[in-house]
């Protein structure tokens, strides 16, 4: 355990060097942090997944007590395999005024940053708390946060508010969509191919699921409702994976696709959830029960992100105003972990250096420029933690 201070780029190529893609364990980053801070009289909690290959993080710097802000942020990343990369995404590379990796924008920049000012806020004196949230798995669901939210609600004083520090350019996010995942499998009768009469399709079965999901989507963006704010503004829905059949001689008896919808926060889910069961109950299971009795269509929810919600009088939003100068908020068509704070009673909003045109992609960076707007935000936010609680 060491007390090393890390500058604002030296915990970015740190964090960048741990390679954390969200099919990977990411102890090894929480092992450091949670090092890092031991190392300055922090202590960290850590809460697991059910494998214990991952884990949450939070920790308290300054008082315990009820209130301060939450500095929110995943340890996660998506892959690289198959990206034609100019440098090693795992290694923090500057070119010009920008700096590549992967994770650069999205977002353990924003995650690094706080954790080198960590001296800076101690030294402060801080009288409300600044919290540290690190956690597992959010790019395949938000599985992660969850655990740890149920946690502090348990166990800690409730934070009074979430900064959740995705990329947004430093601009105000006040809310965003939500995100609703699903599996449907189809199940049909299989048989020679030279005789397709003799068993059901269930390829075709979700050629007509799918007929049925575009024009549902087409309707939601001709239709709406709409929310300019957002882009696209509409509710969308997107088909991700198919997989079916065994061999080209075969009718085949399986099919399966992952699919989802991303509602406005204006949109009650359960209305779309409703009219995708009434077309396959009313619809098409009993056109594919004709063919083949034992037929099937079984669908499972894998993820259900909430969106995030404006909110009047939101404490988060009005210190981010105080801090900035900023007067607008905007609303951004990704999801985050803000939804689960704000169902937890912590009012969130997301706000983070970095853009998310770069997530995701090979040769992912951020402007540098960007990470010194948040070492001034961040900096801004200490000197209010250490100005005395209303």
């Amino acid at each position: 355990m060491s007390a090393r201070r890390y500058s604002p780029m030296e915990m970015i190529e740190t964090l960048i060097g741990f390679p954390t893609v969200s099919a990977d364990s990411n102890l090894n980053l929480i092992g450091f942090v949670r090092d890092y801070l031991s190392g300055r009289g922090i202590e960290s909690r850590l809460t697991y997944d059910e494998s214990k290959r991952k884990a949450n993080l939070f920790a308290t710097i300054g008082p315990d007590r009820p209130g301060g802000v939450v500095l929110s942020g995943h340890t996660d990343v998506v892959p690289v395999a198959g990206q034609p990369w100019e440098s090693d995404p795992f290694t923090l590379t500057r070119r010009g005024d920008r700096i590549y990796g992967r994770g650069t924008s999205d977002m353990k920049s924003f995650i690094a940053v706080a954790l080198a000012l960590v001296p800076e806020f101690q030294k402060a004196g801080l009288r409300r708390p600044i919290h540290l949230a690190l956690s597992y798995d959010e790019e395949v669901g938000c599985f992660g946060v969850p655990h740890m939210l149920r946690d502090i609600a348990a166990n800690l004083p409730l934070p009074a508010m979430a900064i959740i520090g995705e990329p947004t350019s430093m601009q105000l996010a006040n809310r965003h969509k939500g995100d609703l995942v699903f599996r449907t499998r189809f199940t049909g009768r299989d048989g020679h191919s030279s005789a397709p009469q003799r068993g059901l399709n269930a390829i075709f079965s979700a050629a007509e699921f799918l007929t049925f999901l575009s024009r549902l989507a087409a309707e939601l963006r001709d239709e709406g409702p709409q929310d300019e704010s957002f882009d696209p503004p509409y509710t969308t829905v997107n088909v991700g994976q198919i997989d079916g059949g065994t061999a080209f001689n075969i009718v085949a008896r399986r099919c399966e696709i992952i699919w989802e919808f991303r509602p406005l926060p204006s949109v009650a889910p359960e209305t779309i959830v409703a009219r995708v069961r009434n077309f396959v109950e009313t619809e098409l299971l009993p056109r594919m029960r004709q063919a083949a009795e034992e037929a099937e269509v079984e669908t499972a929810t894998l993820v259900a992100l909430p969106p995030l919600m404006p909110e009047p009088d939101s404490p988060a939003e009005a210190l981010i105003h105080a801090l900035t100068g900023v007067n607008e908020a905007i609303g951004v068509a990704f999801g985050t972990e803000a939804g689960h704070f704000q169902q937890t009673g912590i009012p969130a909003v997301v706000f983070g250096p970095g853009s998310i045109q770069q997530a995701h992609k090979p040769d992912e960076f951020i402007e540098i420029a960007q990470v010194e707007a948040c070492v001034g935000f961040m900096r801004k936010l200490a000197a209010w933690a250490a100005s005395s609680p209303p």
